[in-house]
């Protein structure tokens, strides 16, 4: 028996130490805030919700369309459009569970069809690519991953689409998998291509999230939230990403990423190491160049202009976890917070006592570009 029992303790040490070398630890990330270009007077509540907004976008003529974020584990509505102070969901209540299992990336194109990305349960379950068209809320557009594209431990969460309508490229933060990647999809083929796996733009750092006072560390430190790959922004040019828990935003060319001649060490040449950065999860792109930039640490908005130097544009107590950015018309940059420390890994009461959920929005003071 005591033979067993130090097997069995020998065993659970060393899957801890292994579980810590691979997913714990961290370093703490500097803050690199400075004064708020502009006063948090400026933010406004767009709506509220009682479970977790995962992702935001906004049509050029104003819908506003958001998920429920899949890491609290949504029972009911994953896809819902605000309309006339109420949440509804999109495109109908009957087809809900049928379309949606863990969506969240979701994002509005210029030719009017909204796109969501579904992970599949960390690609426990089929990764799924959706579009539709917001005249007639008609679903033209179905692609399901396999393995090849959304592996097991993949996490297929935020996408966008080009100007032109021609390409769609979805981040692959693969937090438990720890193999992040770009995804190129071209629409008019239905073919999708990994690109960039595993490469040193797209994988995590060694840094500790730490978040409304808390750290984003888990089973006694054993397991932190380290992510890959988050937040894009899709300019005319320019594919901008980085790491959650990364120091770098990196750009590479959108006409790169469409040529699928160019092997990763071709396509890695071409990359670029475009300015420093906090740790982030959503990214936006305005019409004069500027790129958005969430704080999550520090509840604030970056904004990054030609000189590339990242500076506080906004910051808020009321940004508990500044998620997704979609700018609207009027000039609206739009935020989804999804108060993260408040959702992973917490119980569904934890959760409820925790709401309402936020969409906040605020001028920035450029145009933007709707969806972006």
């Amino acid at each position: 028996m005591k033979k067993i029992l130090l097997f069995f303790f020998i065993l659970a040490v060393t899957l801890a130490t292994v579980l810590w070398m691979r997913h714990g630890g961290g370093e703490p990330y500097p803050d690199l805030t400075s004064t708020p270009l502009l006063s948090d007077d400026g933010l406004e509540e767009v709506l509220s919700y009682p479970e977790p907004i995962g992702n935001i976008a906004v049509s050029a003529s104003g819908r506003i369309f958001f998920t429920v974020h899949p890491e609290s584990r949504p029972r009911g509505n994953r896809l819902l459009e605000f309309v006339d102070g109420a949440a509804v969901p999109y495109p109908d209540r009957k087809s809900q569970l049928q379309l949606f299992d863990t969506v969240l990336g979701v994002v509005v194109d210029r030719q009017n069809r909204l796109w969501t990305i579904d992970h599949g349960n960390h690609g426990v379950r089929v990764a799924r690519l959706l579009a539709f068209d917001l005249d007639s809320s008609e679903r033209i557009h179905d692609e399901r991953f396999d393995e090849s594209i959304a592996p097991l431990g993949s996490y297929l969460q935020d996408l966008q689409v080009s100007a032109d309508g021609r390409t769609v490229v979805i981040a692959d933060s693969s937090i438990w998998r720890k193999r992040p990647a770009i995804i190129v999809y071209d629409i008019v083929t239905a073919s999708a291509r990994r690109v960039l796996e595993g490469h040193p733009s797209v994988v995590t750092e060694d840094y500790r999230i730490r978040s409304q006072n808390r750290e984003m560390s888990f089973l006694g430190g054993m397991v932190s939230l380290k992510a890959g790959i988050d937040g894009i922004a899709l300019g005319p040019e320019w594919l901008y990403f980085g790491a959650i828990s990364g120091s770098r935003l990196y750009r590479i060319r959108v006409h790169d990423l469409r040529d699928a001649s160019l092997s990763d060490t071709e396509l890695a040449a071409g990359l670029e190491r475009y300015a420093g950065k906090p740790l982030s999860d959503g990214l936006s792109i305005d019409l004069e160049g500027n790129v958005y930039v969430t704080d999550i640490e520090h509840s604030a908005i970056f904004r990054l202009g030609a000189d590339r130097e990242p500076r506080t544009l906004l910051r808020s107590a009321r940004l508990r976890w500044p998620d997704g950015l979609s700018f609207g018309p009027g000039g609206w940059l739009y935020i989804a917070d999804s108060a993260l420390p408040d959702v992973v890994l917490q119980t569904r009461e934890h959760i409820k006592a925790s709401g309402p959920y936020h969409v906040f929005r605020f001028r920035p003071g450029f145009d933007g570009v709707a969806g972006q």
